[in-house]
């Protein structure tokens, strides 16, 4: 769309955040990128004001009007650039309905087990690892399955939202002594399928990076 001004406030290491610039990038849509600093959870002014609800990121500014929450980001990039060639939702109902219920599952997963994983120790952080993994292989079986991606031949909704957890689970191997490949290999295998998107790549912060960024906020926690 001509004359359109797109504004994404972001942090680079939000698995959220991470969603709605590959959507982005599927989209060939140009936008500002603004950083927010989400370590120190102090939201900038711009924030405050486009999100005054939840103070959090990611948010995407069109046109000056804020759209919030990452799932409702992609359906509002999906509807607003219409591209037939790089649609994120199927047009069949049925297979819609389908990956917004395997993306509101996917968006569980890093609240419910990832954060307790590099958080917590002992049997806390066993029960978080068993159910991660226990949700990666339903993920796996039941959604997945043989298929390229989780809508088939097309890259689209579901993939988009894993892709955000996608990018911590380097550093949630290290901290919950566990791997997603031996567990999970068709998801490992979809995963690396996927990075081998260009707006996949261009997109998806280095893993170690983020291995980092938790080790400094272990620090600031006294975890």
């Amino acid at each position: 769309m001509e004359n359109d001004k797109v504004i994404l406030l972001d942090f680079w290491a939000s698995m959220v955040g991470l969603r709605v610039r590959v959507a982005l990038a599927e989209k060939k849509i140009e936008y500002e990128y603004m950083e927010e600093d989400s370590a120190s959870n102090v939201p900038s002014p711009l924030l405050m004001k486009m999100n005054p609800i939840h103070k959090k990121i990611p948010v995407l500014i069109h046109n000056g009007r804020p759209v919030c929450d990452s799932l409702v980001a992609l359906e509002y990039i999906d509807e607003v650039w219409k591209d037939d060639k790089a649609r994120l939702l199927p047009s069949d109902p049925y297979e819609r309905a389908n990956a917004r219920f395997w993306a509101d599952y996917i968006d569980k997963l890093y609240e419910n087990y990832g954060r307790k994983i590099w958080m917590t120790k002992g049997e806390t952080q066993e029960g978080a690892k068993k159910g991660l993994i226990d949700s990666l292989k339903l993920l796996e079986g039941a959604a997945l399955g043989d298929k390229p991606y989780f809508g088939g031949e097309s890259f689209g909704f579901a993939d988009i939202a894993l892709i955000g957890i996608y990018s911590w689970f380097y550093a949630l191997e290290i901290f919950g002594n566990f791997s997603v490949a031996a567990e999970c290999p068709k998801l490992a295998a979809w995963g690396e399928r996927c990075r081998q998107r260009a707006s996949v790549a261009k997109s998806l912060p280095e893993h170690h990076k983020i291995y980092e960024m938790i080790l400094d906020l272990k620090k600031t926690y006294g975890l």
